[in-house]
């Protein structure tokens, strides 16, 4: 059996109506480092669907795997950066992709309020996979609420 050919009329379509990114690539931890260091160096907010992991200030490039390949030092950030951990225990695989993209769009909307310099580490917890949107929005925003209020008072 022969597999149809799709149109270029047709990939146009789909391409106009994929979803934009949502958070943009310079604004992702990336490497496991980068993960270690905000998770054993940060400070932590526990909420019921997820554990948020908070360093103000990033490491040096060397302390955080590699040389800084872009030559503007770790300081010269272009902005606050965010990584997600969704394990097995939030659910399958459509459910892990499904949490990990609404925590994406929520994290957008929340990361103008932390400072340039500042890396966070979202670990969706098991009850992540059967909460709403709305839900981890709520618990986002009541995890950093309580991670910068501990940062203006120290």
């Amino acid at each position: 059996m022969r597999a149809a050919r799709s149109s270029p009329a047709a990939a146009a379509r789909v391409a106009r109506s994929s979803p934009p990114e949502v958070l943009p690539a310079q604004a992702r931890l990336r490497r496991r480092p980068e993960f270690t260091a905000v998770v054993r160096s940060g400070r932590r907010a526990g909420r019921p669907t997820m554990v948020l992991h908070y360093l103000p200030v990033r490491p040096p490039a060397s302390a955080a795997g590699g040389p800084d390949v872009s030559g503007d030092g770790p300081a010269a950030a272009s902005g606050p950066r965010a990584g997600f951990v969704v394990g097995r225990a939030v659910g399958n695989s459509v459910v892990r992709h499904r949490v990990t993209r609404r925590l994406r769009a929520a994290v957008r909307e929340e990361l103008s309020r932390l400072p340039a310099t500042a890396d966070l580490v979202v670990r969706a917890r098991p009850e992540a996979g059967t909460a709403d949107s709305a839900v981890l929005r709520r618990d986002l925003a009541a995890g950093l609420d309580r991670l910068l209020r501990e940062r203006t008072r120290s």
